[in-house]
Formats: C-alpha cells, sequence, structure tokens
C-alpha cells in the first residue's frame, strides 16, 4: 500500500542523522509538518511503538509506524539515510531506508494488510537497490510504482515480515 500514499514531496534522500532517535525525530518533524499534523503528537506516536521493540525489518531497511486517532487517512514517507546507522534490526544490519507510515486507529483492519504487502515490496533485493541508485524522489516513486522492470512480488498470505520484529500483538496499542 506504499503507491496511494507516497508522494514524490513525501521522499527525502540523503539524510544525515546522529542515530535512531534523530532519524525518528527528523521524519516524524517532516512528515508532520507536510500532512499539516502536530507534530509532538507524531513524535510521540512514533517513539511509543518504537520503545515496544524496533521496527527494523532487515537489510537496512526499517518501517516506523503509529496508529494515530487524529488522522483519517494514511500518511507516509521514505527517507534514504547516508550514512547509515544502527536500528537494532534483526540481522543488525545498519538502515538506510526508512518507511514510515502513519494511519488511522479507526481503519486498524486495513493496517495490517498494508504493513505487510509494504514490508514485502521492500525486502525485494531489487527494489531496495533501486531505491538506493535513485538520484531524485521522482525515481523512488518509479521504483515503487513499478516503472522499473522488477520481478513481481510474491503476494502468499503467510508471508509476512516474520523474524524481523514486526509483532503484530503491538499493532491494537500502536
Amino acid at each position: 500500500m506504499i503507491s496511494p500514499i507516497l508522494l514524490e514531496e513525501d521522499v527525502s534522500l540523503d539524510l544525515v542523522t546522529k542515530g535512531k532517535q534523530s532519524a525518528l525525530s527528523k521524519i516524524g518533524i517532516r512528515i508532520a509538518r507536510r500532512a499539516g499534523l502536530d507534530e509532538q503528537m507524531v513524535l510521540r506516536g512514533l517513539f511509543d511503538r518504537e520503545r515496544r521493540g524496533s521496527t527494523g525489518i532487515g537489510r537496512g531497511v526499517a518501517i516506523p509506524h503509529a496508529l494515530l486517532d487524529m488522522i483519517s487517512l494514511p500518511v507516509s514517507s521514505l527517507t534514504r539515510l547516508t550514512p547509515p546507522i544502527d536500528f537494532d534490526s534483526p540481522d543488525d544490519e545498519p538502515v538506510d531506508l526508512i518507511h514510515t507510515v502513519l494511519w488511522p486507529r479507526a481503519a486498524i483492519l486495513d493496517f495490517l494488510p498494508a504493513l505487510s504487502q509494504t514490508c514485502r515490496l521492500l525486502r525485494e533485493s531489487r527494489v531496495r537497490e533501486g531505491l538506493r541508485q535513485a538520484r531524485s524522489a521522482d525515481e523512488v516513486v518509479s521504483v515503487l510504482f513499478g516503472t522499473w522492470s522488477f520481478p513481481a512480488i510474491s503476494t502468499k498470505s503467510q508471508e509476512s515480515c516474520a523474524g524481523n520484529n514486526v509483532d503484530i500483538r503491538a499493532f491494537g496499542n500502536a
């Protein structure tokens, strides 16, 4: 579900941060401003979720997210970091690709399928490499929307971010 909620304006390339807290703060403030949301509410949601366990899924990717009462539509951003940072990922690889998602709590039933689809997409090596090589937000959106040639993504319902610290039980309180 990246495509309907990610625009070129939501892409940030080569953001420099001092670590996980710094990255979440910079990204949270930027996404809040772009969406006209209260910065503190967004930061609180992202940090509260991250305290329950890392949203790093491995292979240099993290998907910080929060379920919020005050929004009616999903909001997202994609950030590429330079240099990569420690994100407490299950594979201990530093993270350079961060897809942040704010989701309306009222639409929680749609959240898990969307998160699963996002995980599958970002676990595809050709997608990750395309995002890492992109020179503009337009190229990032092209990679994500499939205008570049890469293989179809598996849609097996069993496939998810399992084994990558994505705890489904946490979503009820995210």
